[in-house]
């Protein structure tokens, strides 16, 4: 069965390159735009990994990041933060810390060996 795989950003280009990229690895993918749908999407999709925005219009990715670590039935779920500042690397050691950091613009291969390691763990 293939892993699921949920991705949430404003970027309907990147959500489509990610899901094209993925889809083709073998994974399955679902989409949110905004952070008010992620944990609907959560509840009915039952991901087994995140890959979150840093920058989200409603909410940023390191608040829904935090509500998820900080919640005791999701707090396993790993979290792959995308974000366009390297500074964000900063912050991985923190309580309520996304697993791990992509940053962008990255290429494949750096977004495919993140995937498998955190799906591994």
């Amino acid at each position: 069965m293939a892993k699921k795989i949920l991705i949430v950003d404003n970027n309907m280009l990147m959500i489509e390159v990610m899901t094209y990229i993925l889809i083709n690895s073998g994974y399955e993918v679902f989409a949110a735009c905004s952070g008010s749908e992620i944990f609907e999407q959560i509840k009915a999709e039952h991901p087994d990994l995140i890959i979150l925005d840093a920058r989200l219009p409603d909410i940023t990715g390191p608040e829904i990041c935090q509500l998820i670590k900080l919640n005791k039935t999701t707090a396993m779920l790993p979290v792959i933060m995308c974000s366009g500042d390297e500074a964000a690397n900063a912050g991985l050691h923190k309580q309520g810390a996304p697993d791990d950091l992509l940053i962008k613009p990255f290429d494949i291969k750096s977004l495919l060996q993140k995937v498998a390691y955190q799906l591994a763990a």
